[in-house]
């Protein structure tokens, strides 16, 4: 569609500070762990992408993409089918971004510049009104507040036996007791561990685990009655109260969309 590669590895010794690249990925679509010498806005038009690094896990829909640092490693997977716009930009352009992973809220005025980069040629003109274009981008590219999806990824085995429990089944009744009974510590000594590990507490983590699922589940246009059931809600508005108190908006809004 946009006849340029697919293929990051063309994108990563430009002789321009950013680059930019198209693909229209299905749905379960997974791109294993890799790195790159560029940092990467990774924001997709459609759908939701979940991005696994070894700080965690974050989940976006078209409204906001994951920032990811130069030579960090990280995954991804597509919900729904996902029109991926995505950025490699050099360190030394970036120096406004965090050095560590997190999520940029993409305004309309963004995403058109992002989807507008992707039409420009790799070594496009930095003198005339595609250099203006890129450079108009960098400026809006800056990180703004937003509620973030994340999971943060405990390093104690035990506890990293359990989130990936949780992750699994997150519509379960994961009561306190249940949760240390499973990582083989007290409920005291969990509360601890956890909060020291991740920087929440265990309920609070259960929370953004369902929230997660139910981000991956509404992106592959999953009704919000299915999804309140899927993780345990009595009906949809109990579920609806929960994703907005948790991140501000209801779930079609989140979407950018009308149900």
């Amino acid at each position: 569609m946009y006849g340029k590669s697919e293929n990051r590895e063309d994108y990563q010794r430009v002789p321009r500070p950013v680059a930019a690249m198209a693909r229209d990925l299905p749905d379960g679509h997974h791109i294993p762990d890799h790195h790159h010498p560029r940092a990467q806005l990774i924001y997709g038009t459609t759908g939701a992408i979940s991005v696994a690094t070894g700080h965690g896990v974050w989940v976006v829909p078209a409204t906001r993409g994951v920032w990811v640092p130069a030579g960090l490693t990280h995954a991804m997977t597509c919900a729904g089918a996902v029109a991926m716009r995505t950025l490699y930009i050099e360190p030394q352009t970036a120096w406004r971004l965090p050095a560590a992973p997190t999520v940029v809220s993409v305004s309309p005025l963004l995403r058109e510049l992002i989807d507008e980069a992707t039409r420009l040629p790799l070594e496009y003109d930095e003198e005339g009104r595609d250099g203006r274009v890129m450079a108009l981008l960098l400026h809006e590219l800056a990180p703004r507040p937003v509620p973030a999806l994340h999971l943060p990824a405990p390093d104690d085995p035990r506890l990293a036996g359990l989130c990936a429990a949780i992750r699994r089944s997150p519509g379960d009744d994961w009561t306190t007791p249940r949760a240390a009974a499973h990582a083989h510590l007290s409920p005291r000594s969990l509360h601890r561990r956890f909060g020291a590990a991740t920087g929440m507490t265990p309920a609070r983590w259960v929370q953004q685990a369902r929230l997660v699922h139910a981000v991956t589940l509404l992106a592959r246009d999953t009704p919000v009655t299915a999804v309140a059931t899927a993780l345990g809600y009595a009906t949809p508005s109990a579920f609806t109260a929960m994703f907005r108190r948790s991140l501000g908006t209801t779930p079609s809004a989140y979407f950018g969309r009308l149900n």
